[in-house]
């Protein structure tokens, strides 16, 4: 047997005669990818044993002065630029009195709340390096995996298991490519990537360059002018500039909804671009700023950064093209322009990503680009026993895409869901990255890009999980609203479906409140709102009509009869009346009694069924959202809800 607690014994094998009887899982990696896949290996009952070669959890996200051989670094003032409600993983939202962009150490705290509550620490061993992944003599028939690791005294260890999740990142390698600057071994100051930078105090009164734009760019740039004379912003291409704070201050990231994407889906690109490059602009002239790139806005991963724009007002900080040369302590760029006595230069310039573990046949890497179906599963193997977990770079969070990954994979491996053949993960590989160079500007950042939503419900619909909004308008339409046109909160994951929990419907109800709350330190009194609810009632009751729609065509002709002709008598029994004011009173009691009436009845117009037909359920959800209004406000507008139906 062996012991959870201390790892004190030989991990032993357990022989297997398909992949649907696995039952051991080696997790490569103890960061947010890895924390979520033990957790997931044990919600599916398996045996998950994660290898992490630090010292503690965390991964990118733990704060070291000094970093580690191939590994990410983060400088001290880093904070996230997603908003914890789109960040948890989506069984754990994260504490209300958290800020909703936290800094690492706020992070660091929630995954070891995460860590503690689902007991996950006991199946970590620290200071373990993975030297060797290679599949059995017998892979074909057993699908498992020979493992081979280091502790920290330099005692090596062999294993075998019968699936593995890789959580290694793509934040592994830094890239700095000093081939592409002549005379950087003549530069008299200090160069270093931005991963080896931490804090800016040494550079007081100093004159510093960042190179690269990206977000590590930014942040260190803004951070840097705080302390020095002056700094420098070099980039290629430029960027477009997000900001944290969206509209009435709530966080960008809750503002995009299904709605949204829905739009998105149906309109070219370049229009998208159009809409975004305009309202952006409207914050700050990003030519006038000289940001403003040639690609569009869809075709780069864009900068989050709320104060660049302020310190390049200021003066603090002047954008530069890319450089040409360094002479010394000069820097020449590429318009010619040269500024002298620098003193500092940060390479922003990103990461690379690599498997040296992994046999070339088992998953290539070249250019920082390598094949996986669905950026999750090498297609080439005979059992579908290897998974790599959190290897994308999404528009959005990356912790609930890895915990979405991680609960496919394992079910993968527990053999409750089946893969497709090679032929057609190779075809779906292919497609993908034709779409992606079609849309991106050439870039080895954009080889793993995603969209967060439409990447989310594709592996959704893997696990059998994506929100059923046909079904939520219909059963919780209040719910289904939220789902459809509030934030897309991981919470939605969980709604129905394997993994289902219980307090997710609570958690989409609670999520502004969280967002609020740590913002809630000065007592302002609240100013009656003088709008009116009637837009959102009639809005829930006719996204019911038009989901059902969506779902049953057919049925169109015969739902639409129905409902005029209830709104005829609807406009029979109360006509329009040139002033409501008055509110409900007798008459505004009457329909509502009327209409709750006619939804009872077509309950019960199928006698003996246990569900009434679907048209019936439309009609009825109808009918309740405008009683529903006429009870609040007295405000029925048939005639006005009659002429939308038959224009739609």
């Amino acid at each position: 047997m062996c012991d959870g607690e201390n790892f004190t014994c030989k991990l032993y094998s357990v022989a297997v005669s398909t992949v649907s009887m696995a039952q051991r899982v080696a997790v490569i990696g103890g960061g947010s990818s890895g924390l979520t896949c033990i957790k997931c290996c044990l919600d599916e009952g398996l045996e998950p044993v994660c290898f992490e070669s630090s010292d503690d959890i965390g991964g990118l996200w733990r704060f070291k002065e000094n970093p580690e051989p191939d590994r990410a670094s983060i400088y001290h003032s880093v904070i996230i630029n997603t908003s914890k409600e789109m960040m948890c993983y989506s069984d754990f939202p994260i504490p209300g009195h958290f800020p909703n962009f936290m800094h690492n150490s706020y992070i660091m705290d929630y995954y070891r709340m995460y860590a503690e509550h689902f007991k996950l620490t006991r199946y970590i061993r620290f200071q373990t390096n993975v030297l060797r992944v290679i599949p059995r003599p017998d892979f074909a028939h057993s699908g498992q995996w020979d493992i081979e690791t280091e502790d920290k005294e330099g005692n090596r260890e062999k294993h075998v298991f019968d699936a593995v999740l890789v959580c290694t990142g793509h934040h592994c390698h830094p890239h700095l490519p000093l081939k592409d600057f002549p005379g950087i071994d003549t530069f008299k100051g200090k160069y270093l990537h931005s991963r080896d930078y931490k804090t800016p105090e040494e550079w007081r009164n100093k004159r510093a360059v960042v190179i690269g734009i990206g977000n590590s760019g930014g942040d260190i740039a803004v951070e840097l002018s705080r302390m020095t004379k002056q700094v420098f912003l070099s980039t290629r291409r430029g960027s477009w500039i997000l900001n944290r704070v969206g509209t009435n201050g709530v966080p960008t990231d809750m503002s995009f909804n299904r709605a949204f994407r829905m739009m998105q889906s149906i309109l070219p690109l370049s229009v998208i671009s159009s809409l975004g490059e305009k309202r952006l602009n409207q914050r700050f002239n990003h030519a006038l700023f000289g940001l403003q790139p040639k690609h569009r806005l869809t075709s780069q991963h864009p900068t989050v950064n709320d104060e660049l724009p302020n310190r390049i007002l200021s003066g603090t900080v002047l954008v530069k093209p890319n450089v040409r040369e360094f002479r010394g302590s000069s820097v020449i760029f590429e318009d010619g322009t040269v500024e002298d006595n620098i003193d500092l230069v940060v390479f922003a310039t990103g990461y690379t990503f690599s498997f040296p573990f992994l046999p070339d046949h088992v998953i290539s890497v070249t250019g920082n680009k390598t094949s996986l179906y669905k950026h999750v599963f090498p297609p080439g193997l005979e059992r579908s026993t290897l998974a790599v977990i959190g290897l994308i770079q999404p528009l959005g969070a990356i912790m609930p895409i890895s915990e979405m990954q991680a609960r496919w994979a394992t079910r993968v491996f527990k053999g409750l869901l089946k893969l497709p053949s090679m032929k057609t993960m190779l075809k779906d590989i292919k497609a993908k990255e034709e779409t992606m160079a079609k849309r991106y500007v050439a870039s080895q950042r954009h080889t793993i890009q995603v969209d967060y939503l439409p990447y989310m419900d594709e592996l959704a619909m893997q696990v059998g999980v994506c929100p059923n909004l046909l079904w939520l308008f219909l059963t919780d339409p209040i719910l289904g609203w939220r789902v459809m046109f509030g934030p897309t909160t991981p919470y939605q994951y969980r709604l129905h479906g394997p993994g289902r929990w219980e307090r997710a419907r609570q958690a989409i109800y609670t999520q502004w409140e969280r967002v609020a709350q740590p913002m809630k330190t000065r007592s302002v009194p609240m100013q009656e709102s003088h709008h009116s609810s009637l837009p959102l009632l009639l809005s829930v009751s006719a996204a019911a009509l038009l989901s059902a729609v969506y779902y049953a065509r057919a049925s169109l002709t015969g739902i639409l009869p129905d409902i005029s002709s209830h709104l005829d008598r609807l406009v029979e029994i109360d006509p329009i009346a040139p002033d409501y004011k008055q509110g409900p009173g007798e008459q505004g009691s009457r329909l509502r009694g009327n209409l709750l009436k006619w939804g009872s009845e077509l309950e019960a117009t199928s006698p003996g069924r246990r569900d009434p037909p679907l048209p019936n359920i439309i009609i009825t959800q109808f009918l309740r959202g405008i009683a529903a209004s006429v009870w609040k406000q007295g405000k029925p507008y048939p005639k006005q809800t009659k002429m939308y139906l038959q224009c739609h």
